[in-house]
């Protein structure tokens, strides 16, 4: 890939991001991927049901196939994809250890908070991207495997079962909080992260979205900002388990 410059979009305007933010965002996401196939794939071979067991199997292979996709544009952009997935290597090691689950229940929805709020940044970082990255991004990150993966498997046993959605809604809670913490790690050692995130409130007030506009130039408002709608997604995803933010 070509030494790293500030990207210009088809429209004209200037970005502060470089193409190695770009493939680095790309590289983040296929990491992001892989990991939550990895805890798929475990929290299917150790499911109470053989029901259980096939639906967390499929979601787990449409994962990979995510996976895949971003590599591909990686390739695409003349970057390294395991290079640039390898820059990643290790970053939820600690949220995996400051969440134990002593339960597989909870390890499901350790999965599903964690991996959901991680695609939720990228989702909102990739509005830095150029055209056909945020494309492919914004279509892997939106087509349906994130509020499909768990979110069956633990609502019905959280409807059937008023203790277990009571202790599952604190322990939710619980990994909200770490994983915002992630978050705000990656960022404060991440600088291509900001920058995209900068220029992806610049293509949202650009575009009209709602709220965009009122964020000013500064890192602290964009993060604050940032972790707003985190937070407003992960009640959401709550909500549709049936459990309380």
């Amino acid at each position: 890939m070509s030494e790293p410059h500030q990207h210009d979009p088809s429209d004209g305007t200037r970005r502060l991001a470089t193409d190695s933010d770009v493939v680095g965002l790309l590289g983040l996401i296929a990491y992001t991927e892989l990991a939550t196939f990895g805890r798929l794939a475990a929290d299917a071979a150790n499911a109470p049901t053989l029901a259980q067991r096939h639906q967390l199997s499929r979601q787990a292979g449409k994962m990979l196939a995510r996976h895949e996709r971003v590599l591909e544009r990686i390739a695409d952009l003349g970057a390294d994809p395991e290079a640039e997935m390898g820059a990643f290597d290790g970053i939820f090691d600690d949220f995996e250890s400051r969440t134990p689950s002593s339960t597989w229940w909870e390890g499901v929805l350790k999965g599903y908070v964690g991996h959901g709020v991680a695609d939720d940044f990228c989702r909102l970082a990739a509005d830095g991207l150029d055209d056909d990255s945020r494309d492919l991004v914004l279509e892997i990150l939106s087509d349906g495997v994130d509020s499909e993966r768990s979110a069956t498997v633990i609502a019905d046993a959280a409807a059937a079962d008023p203790v277990l959605a009571s202790r599952l809604a604190l322990w939710g809670r619980r990994l909200v909080g770490e994983a915002l913490g992630l978050v705000q790690t990656l960022l404060a050692e991440r600088e291509g992260l900001s920058r995209l995130l900068a220029d992806g409130v610049g293509h949202r007030t650009e575009a009209g979205t709602p709220g965009a506009a009122d964020v000013t130039g500064s890192a602290a408002d964009r993060q604050a900002w940032v972790f707003s709608q985190l937070t407003a997604e992960h009640t959401r995803r709550m909500g549709r388990l049936g459990l309380a933010a």
